[in-house]
């Protein structure tokens, strides 16, 4: 299993959102590049780095940010917010991330991101599975995870088999931000309808124990880590057990 430590940005600032609600936002620093390096010495060897404002204006992406973690660090990056277009994707893999995920373009244009996934490869782009629980079913939600649309989980991934995709992140918004504990059913039921993709959980993490018998390739941590609930080494620990 990958360890990938989360760090979301708004304004060049460390932030996390409760439920992706950017109303309800909780800073953690003013220098994500320390924060960023600390992981690495802590042995991470990927970062999970959201950018905030290119979530909600793509015209306010923090590219240079982006690069300078991307070009200090040394750590692989997988990198999103606002994914829009093809020149979106572009920019960043030129800026040095070695994956890019894509979530609402996903829903809105698929021909596109099937397009994308061919032209650059199945390492290179990462599926973001942003699931919300209505009508006794997870369905895909799109617009920040404002609103959900009327694509189901499974039908949403099976789009995309036939263009080579392999990297799906697949995140429970009502767990996102709340260290709850990861939705341990969704992943396994993901995983054995997709067990060719590699899976990446999020949303909900706090306790070491959490990371134990999940039934995924990846991992994004993110609040557990700023609020002290454990550290990158010991999470690096527990997954290789």
């Amino acid at each position: 299993m990958i360890l990938y430590p989360a760090i979301d940005l708004i304004g060049g600032a460390v932030v996390r959102l409760h439920k992706g609600d950017f109303d309800k936002l909780t800073e953690y620093g003013t220098d994500p590049l320390v924060v960023a390096k600390s992981y690495a010495d802590a042995g991470a060897r990927w970062l999970h780095l959201v950018d905030l404002d290119g979530a909600r204006n793509p015209q306010n992406r923090q590219i240079d940010l982006i690069a300078k973690i991307i070009n200090s660090t040394g750590l692989s990056v997988q990198t999103g917010g606002g994914i829009r277009s093809a020149d979106d994707v572009a920019e960043l893999l030129h800026a040095g991330a070695t994956r890019v995920v894509i979530g609402s373009l996903a829903v809105r244009d698929p021909d596109l991101v099937k397009q994308l996934l061919r032209q650059h490869g199945p390492e290179k782009i990462c599926l973001a599975a942003d699931v919300i629980w209505q009508n006794h079913a997870f369905y895909i939600a799109v617009s920040g995870w404002q609103e959900a649309s009327d694509l189901g989980l499974f039908d949403f991934l099976n789009m995309f088999e036939t263009a080579g995709l392999r990297h799906v992140l697949c995140t429970d918004i009502d767990r996102d931000g709340t260290m709850q504990g990861f939705n341990q059913l969704l992943y396994a039921d993901v995983k054995q309808e997709f067990g060719h993709l590699q899976l990446q959980a999020s949303g909900g993490a706090n306790r070491l124990e959490d990371l134990q018998n999940l039934n995924a390739d990846g991992v994004i941590i993110g609040k557990a880590l700023y609020e002290g609930r454990f550290s990158v080494a010991q999470a690096l620990e527990t997954i290789a057990c």
